[in-house]
């Protein structure tokens, strides 16, 4: 007995198949998949957008000055260098904060938020506890920051 190489042209279940497939099939759908108001409620909506990162162009700049602004920082305040610590301490301290923000507005451009504050857009107004956590932590590292250059002369 030799084998064929062809399309079948019976069913499963024994019948013969029509050219466009199996007969008795209701809306297109077979008996062994799902049912036609099963494909109507298994409606998925997908985004066909990419995902919005931040890119590699737009984060070195922003690392590159802030590792160069807290070296700035750093170095006057570690070794006190004289009168001109306390000046390139504060131009340190003032570069990194300019990054710093910078960082904070291409994350928000991206859609990142801070931890615990609402999406952007979304209509709801950020918890007055969160945003008050955030502003005593910025204004604690200020106030250590400036303490500390003071202290240089």
């Amino acid at each position: 007995m030799a084998m064929e190489a062809g399309p079948r042209n019976t069913a499963h279940d024994g019948g013969e198949l029509t050219p466009d497939g199996p007969d008795g099939t209701l809306d297109g759908v077979t008996d062994d998949g799902p049912g036609a108001e099963q494909m109507a409620a298994a409606e998925v909506e997908v985004e066909l957008r990419p995902q919005r990162r931040l890119r590699i162009w737009q984060l070195a700049p922003i690392v590159v000055l802030a590792a160069a602004g807290s070296l700035m920082f750093a170095f006057p305040l570690a070794f006190e260098f004289g009168d001109g610590g306390a000046v390139v301490a504060m131009l340190g301290l003032l570069i990194s904060c300019c990054a710093a923000g910078w960082g904070m507005m291409a994350a928000r451009r991206v859609g990142h938020t801070w931890p615990g504050l609402p999406e952007r857009g979304s209509g709801q107004r950020p918890d007055w506890r969160v945003v008050s956590a955030y502003a005593l932590v910025f204004l604690a590292a200020a106030v250590l920051a400036v303490w500390r250059v003071a202290r240089l002369r």
